[in-house]
This record gives C-alpha cells, sequence and structure tokens, in this order.
C-alpha cells in the first residue's frame, strides 16, 4: 500500500512537468507529425485545424493513460522517481486514468480565455507566441501551486487534479544501483 509514502515537492512536479513535455515532443513528432507530413506529401491533404488538435489530444491521452494504468508511472516520472496511484495506493484504472486525463487538460481553458482577452485588448491576432508562453505557465506553474491550496498534512498536499480525479502523486524511495 503507498499511502504511507510522501507526496511530491512542487519543485519536484515542475521537473517533472518539463521533462513529460520533452518526452511529449517525441510521442508528437512519431504518433502526429510525421503521418501528416506524409499525408501531406504523398496525398497532398492538410487535416483541418480541429481535427489535427483531437489527434494530438487524443494520442497524448494514450501515452498518458496507458502508462499510468501499466505501471502509474510515465517516463519522466520514471526519471523522477514518482508514481501516481489512487487513493488506495493502487494502480489507477482505465476509467481513472481518463477522468485524470480530462481533468489535468483543463488548464487549456483559462489559457484560450486569456488569449481572447490579450487579442480583444490589443485589438489584432498577437500570433502564437503568447500562447506557448501561456502554456507553459498553466501547464508547469499554475497546475502544480494549486498544492498549496490543499490542506492535507497527513498525506502531503495533493494538486487540484490530483484532488478531484481521486488519486495522489507519491514519491519513491530512491533504489541504490549496483
Amino acid at each position: 500500500m503507498n499511502t504511507f509514502l510522501p507526496a511530491v515537492t512542487i519543485k519536484r512536479r515542475i521537473y517533472i512537468g518539463l521533462y513529460e513535455m520533452l518526452m511529449l515532443l517525441g510521442v508528437w513528432a512519431l504518433g502526429y507529425l510525421v503521418p501528416t507530413l506524409l499525408l501531406g506529401i504523398i496525398f497532398n491533404i492538410q487535416l483541418p485545424n480541429w481535427l489535427a488538435f483531437g489527434l494530438v489530444y487524443s494520442l497524448f491521452g494514450i501515452y498518458f493513460v496507458w502508462y499510468w494504468k501499466k505501471t502509474g508511472q510515465t517516463l519522466a516520472m520514471q526519471t523522477w522517481h514518482v508514481k501516481l496511484v489512487n487513493l488506495e495506493g493502487k494502480l489507477l484504472s482505465q476509467n481513472q486514468g481518463l477522468i485524470r486525463y480530462a481533468l489535468s487538460t483543463l488548464w487549456l481553458i483559462p489559457t484560450v480565455i486569456i488569449y481572447g482577452v490579450f487579442k480583444i485588448l490589443m485589438g489584432h491576432p498577437l500570433g502564437h507566441w503568447p500562447t506557448i508562453e501561456l502554456m507553459f505557465f498553466m501547464a508547469l506553474l499554475f497546475w502544480p501551486m494549486t498544492c498549496l491550496l490543499d490542506r492535507d498534512r497527513i498525506n502531503g498536499p495533493q494538486s487540484l487534479v490530483d484532488r478531484l480525479a481521486k488519486t495522489r502523486l507519491v514519491q519513491l524511495p530512491k533504489t541504490k544501483s549496483t
């Protein structure tokens, strides 16, 4: 049972988020970029934006849910000795993984709203640079900082996503290398 393991610190959550973004670049390149480039080159087909977004969202969801269900750890989480478990300390079910993935992507909503406000206030499109910066801010800083709102000092503070999904990110003990 993993309930005695300490919660992950905010600093470590941010490091995991950064490393996870590097991993997702590879997932995106192999699972989306290569096939869509081939479609464009061979058949001169360009996917509509909504379909492209849906494919990337689904691809990332498959990556996360598969790892969470199989081992409780994505590649980045393995590197930082962190595991995602349910409240009983067990691996997530597929449904619980899907719920957590959906909840963990809710930062997209305030990102779009903030971007829209900037666009309205400036009176013209700002291009893509604010979207990238806002995405980094929301994913890497805002969500991990929600741990500060959690008052559970026995099991350790968890993020808003983990509270809503009924999951816990726990710090695994480091193993000795031989």
